[in-house]
Parts: C-alpha cells; structure tokens; sequence
C-alpha cells in the first residue's frame, strides 16, 4: 500500500504539472483546469488510503461533506464579475487551513515534544512557518475580499490608505513578533501548557499582521496582491506538507508558490512598480469633477450612441479596450454583437487586453472568452500598442488607470512609468463610463479631456446594445 500511496502521489504532481501548463494558452486552459482537478482527486484517494487505518472516518466524510457544501455552490453561482472575489476568498481558505493544520500538528505533538519524525527539525520548522505565512493569507485574502466587493467603506479604505506608513512600522513589529515567538517555540519544544498560548499569539500577530498589509494597499494593485496572496498560500502548503512528511502537499504547494511569484513579478513589471512598493506603499487620489471639468481645466465632450455608430460603421479598423466596467455591466455579450456587426460591415476589430485590466489577472480574457470572442482578436499590450496610431476609432468600455497618458507624460503622476494603452495615439476614441468619476488606482484621467474623446456616458451594457441598434439601423 506504501508503494501504491507513493505511485498515486507522483501521477497527481504530475496531472498538476501537466494542467497547470494547458493554462498557458485559452484554447488549452479548460482542459488544464480539468485534468488538474483530477489530480487532486487523484491525491485525495491516495490520503485516503494512506490514513485506511484511522478510527476518524466520520470526521474525515464531514470534512470532505463540507468542502463540497462550502466550495461548488458559490463556485456555481458566481458571476464572471465577482471571480476575483471568490478567488480571493477562496484562496485565504486555503491559507486559514494550513494554518489550522500547523496548530493541531503543535497540539498533537504535545509542544512538539511528540514528533514522530527523525530528524524533528523539519517538522517543527515547517509547522511554524506554515502557521505565519497560513495566518498572513488567510486575514490579508478576506481583506482583499471585502475590498474587491466593496464591502468596505470608502472613507474608512482611504484612512487606511493615507496611513500606509504607520501600517508598515506595526507591520515591521508584528513580523518581529511572529519570528520571535516562532524560534522561541521551536528552541523550546518541551509541552508546557504556556506554549500553547504562545502558539496563539504567533497565529495572532501573523493574522494581524495579514490585515494590516492588505488594508493600507490601493485598489490599482489588488491584481498584484491577490496573486502574491495565491503565491503565499502554495509556499505555506508546501512548508505544511515538509512538516507532515506529504510528497503531494510539497509539490502541489510548491508549484502554486512558485507560478504565484512568477505571475506577481510579470504582473509588477506591467505597472513599472516592485512588488515592495506595492506591499509598503499605495497611491490614490481625488476624483474628477461630477461636472466634467478636470483639476487642470479641460473639459469632456458627451455624444450619442447613433455618433458612435456613424464613426465606427465606416471606420477601417476599431480597436474594443474593455475594463473592470465592463465587468461589472455584464457588456461581454452586447459587445460581441456590436463587433460581429462592425465586421459584416467590412470593419477590423481587435481586443486590447492590458496585463492588469480588471480585478484578477486574465479577467478580461475570460470574460471575452465567455461570449465566444476570438481568442486570436484578443491582443496584449505589446502586440497591440503598435495599432492605435494606425486606428480610427478606439471604444474603451469601463477601463480608466490602464488607458491614462499621465503614466506616460506627466512624470508627476502616481502612476508615471507604468507602461499603459496607447489609446490616446487613435484618430478618434469613445469612453463609456457612468460618471465622470476617477477608475479604481482615483487618479483623473486626461485622456477623458482630449480634443480626439467623446465621451458615452452610461451602463455599458445599454450604451453599447443602443449603439448596435443604431448600426442595424445604418
């Protein structure tokens, strides 16, 4: 049975290894996530049949009972809008778990006096920096959550904000803490009933700790931080599974540990910030005038949905740059009927996909993806900027701090120096918004005030189906 444990192990990473590769392309990324599930089905079974001796097999159906209860209905019932959110939340679970797991294994042992493996060192280490990092993602994901679905007040987000410095000296003492009490513990494994609850002040200061690196961060770099976030939560896995001896949990957590970091690092380069300034540092600022007047003066421009449709129905080339309000408008299917149009019509139309548009990394692709988009129309930054000179009409539907010039021009800006859609280098560019308010990083957007924008105002969805009535009307 040892053997066989050991042969399910190595086919599960190897499922692992083998799904989380089908995700580098969208044509293969359905079947990746497939066959990467099953490998943890695969992993499950061979748990299962390594603890066959256990007399806990009604704890053990109950937590798999409540895994199921808990995961498949909000997976089921989420819409597109809100996959960040669930990622985020479903992510400080995985963290909050391993963090139980190192308490019980400390309980368990008696302090770690009762370590069964030789040599101990592993298992004490692992369980402690699991218990931390596991501590950190669990409080900083749920943060992360209530942010990405606003459950926060907006007056209360931005003191934390404006207090980003106090929040990296409490920071800087609570980490202290965390390793003290950890290295104590571990130099003083000897079951004292005073331990237990320096256990807990470890679980405590790292919890802390999670919240308050997570609250003081601004909306623009949540992607970046839910991705560090999934990065610490597989490191956290693979230290639990170093602690209990389990082939599946290192790897496993190694690989999400390993992707995690690559991807924040890739997603901290597109926003021309390091990952410590994103983690020490925020930025933020007013909103544009409800009016349409921006701070420096300039003034927006509205049109009509039968304009829009004019200059787009004999326009060479139209370039869609979808954001976070197209997300939240539900605007992928309308949009796609508008360009099917466009394209009977003999019109060019492409995707331009910015590395951090929206909530999550990816989320534009998916949500495009959803209403049968192209995936060859759908072009990233690199590919694309190229373009917009040669464009006649860009249409930017919800997206503000990835289309802004400032980050470009205006080396007084927050954000100067993130790289950015070129949208304002088109002949003519349409901007569907609701109001006039700031995009989520509350920097003003000047391209919002140039003499080639118009600017749609309302829900994207209904501007965007007026539009294509007045094409069929054409």
């Amino acid at each position: 049975m040892g053997y066989l444990v050991t042969i399910l192990y190595i086919v599960a990473f190897s499922m692992f290894i083998y799904g989380l590769s089908g995700l580098t392309g969208p044509k293969t990324a359905v079947r990746g996530n497939y066959i990467a599930a099953v490998g943890m089905l695969v992993a499950v079974v061979a748990v299962l049949i390594d603890v066959r001796n256990t007399d806990n097999w009604l704890l053990i159906a109950g937590g798999l009972l409540v895994g199921v209860v808990l995961g498949v209905p909000p997976a089921l019932r989420t819409k597109m809008t809100a996959m960040p959110q669930l990622v985020a939340l479903f992510n400080g679970v995985g963290g909050g778990t391993v963090a139980l797991i190192a308490w019980a294994e400390f309980l368990n042992s008696d302090g770690f006096t009762a370590v069964e493996a030789v040599p101990s060192a592993p298992f004490i280490i692992g369980s402690l920096f699991a218990a931390i990092i596991g501590s950190v993602s669990f409080w900083g994901s749920l943060v992360a959550f209530a942010k990405l679905q606003e459950l926060l007040n907006k007056k209360v987000e931005k003191v934390f904000v404006s207090n980003a410095k106090a929040f990296q000296l409490a920071n800087m003492i609570l980490a202290l803490v965390s390793v003290g009490l950890a290295v104590y513990i571990g130099l003083n494994a000897d079951g004292d009933p005073q331990s237990s609850l320096l256990i807990l002040g470890l679980l405590v200061a790292a919890g802390v700790m999670g919240l308050f690196v997570v609250l003081p961060i601004g909306g623009a770099d949540m992607p970046v931080v839910i991705s560090l976030l999934n990065a610490l939560t597989g490191l956290s896995a693979a230290a639990a599974g170093l602690a209990l001896n389990n082939q599946a949990m290192i790897v496993a957590g190694m690989i999400v540990g390993a992707s995690g970091t690559i991807l924040t690092n890739l997603m901290a380069k597109a926003m021309n910030r390091s990952i410590p300034a994103i983690i020490f540092g925020s930025f933020g600022g007013e909103d544009a005038a409800a009016g349409g007047a921006s701070a420096s003066g300039g003034t927006v421009k509205a049109t009509s949905a039968a304009d829009v449709a004019i200059q787009m129905a004999y326009a060479n080339q139209v370039i869609v740059v979808p954001g976070y309000g197209l997300a939240v408008a539900q605007a992928q299917h309308a949009v796609k009927e508008m360009a099917s149009l466009l394209e009977a019509r003999g019109v060019e139309v492409k995707y331009a996909i910015h590395p951090v548009a929206g909530r999550m990394p990816g989320h534009m692709n998916v949500l495009l993806a959803e209403a049968d988009v192209e995936y060859d129309a759908m072009k990233e930054m690199d590919d694309i900027n190229g373009e917009f000179s040669r464009t006649d009409v860009s249409i930017v539907i919800g997206a503000n701090d990835v289309t802004n010039p400032a980050a470009r021009n205006d080396p007084s800006s927050p954000i100067h120096g993130m790289p950015i859609l070129n949208v304002d280098e088109s002949r003519s560019v349409i901007v569907l918004k609701r109001s006039m308010s700031s995009g989520y990083a509350g920097i003003e957007n000047p391209l919002f005030f140039a003499d080639t924008t118009s600017m749609l105002f309302g829900d994207a969805k209904k501007m965007v189906s007026a539009v294509t009535e007045e094409l069929k009307a054409l």
